[in-house]
């Protein structure tokens, strides 16, 4: 029972995305509008970790299985997508070597600042 509390948890707080999606004119996806609501949940603590602890762990772990339909699909578009694959790619790896850094910068950056608070 308590695994289904969470999943219901969980699915409601990607509703509540899903619907901000269709409701406000912006260009932001209801994926988007779901995990900053689930962040604010969470950082004023009307939902706690505790609550959703177990499923949200096992949702982690399974992440990987997930990106099997997407790489099927790109192999089954392949006779698409071989005319442009070095560009696909040059894009690929630069917006990946982007979001590395910027985000080894922004962690060394509130390490720094929560390491300066406690001094």
């Amino acid at each position: 029972m308590k695994y289904l509390k969470q999943i219901l948890i969980i699915i409601s707080v990607s509703l509540l995305g899903e619907l901000l999606h269709e409701l406000l004119p912006l260009p932001v996806p209801a994926s988007i509008y779901g995990i900053v609501g689930m962040f604010i949940l969470l950082y004023t603590g009307l939902l706690k970790v505790e609550h959703i602890r177990e499923t949200s762990s096992f949702l982690i772990e399974i992440m990987p299985i997930m990106f099997i339909p997407a790489a099927v699909g790109l192999i089954s578009s392949w006779d698409v997508l071989k005319a442009h694959w070095l560009s696909y790619m040059t894009v690929t790896l630069v917006s990946t070597l982007a979001v590395m850094a910027v985000s080894g910068l922004v962690t060394q950056a509130v390490i720094g600042k929560g390491g300066k608070g406690n001094e």
